[in-house]
């Protein structure tokens, strides 16, 4: 579990900043997972090719922007 300081009182950027840091350690993304159960090996193969590739997209396009 992530620690996060409000600021100011600034408790929107704190928010946003609490929002970015699960996103980023993958917590929602594992319970989802877990909430869905068992998986076949082949399903999750294919999710995970499905996943690779709108990273390398998304990766190439950040990478043609810079």
């Amino acid at each position: 579990m992530s620690t996060i300081q409000v600021r100011n009182g600034n408790v929107e950027g704190a928010l946003r900043t609490m929002k970015q840091k699960n996103a980023r350690s993958g917590l929602l993304k594992e319970l989802r997972e877990r909430q869905e159960g068992y998986l076949k090996p082949g399903v999750k193969r294919r999710m995970a090719r499905e996943e690779a590739k709108r990273n390398s997209r998304r990766k190439d396009r950040y990478d043609r922007a810079a």
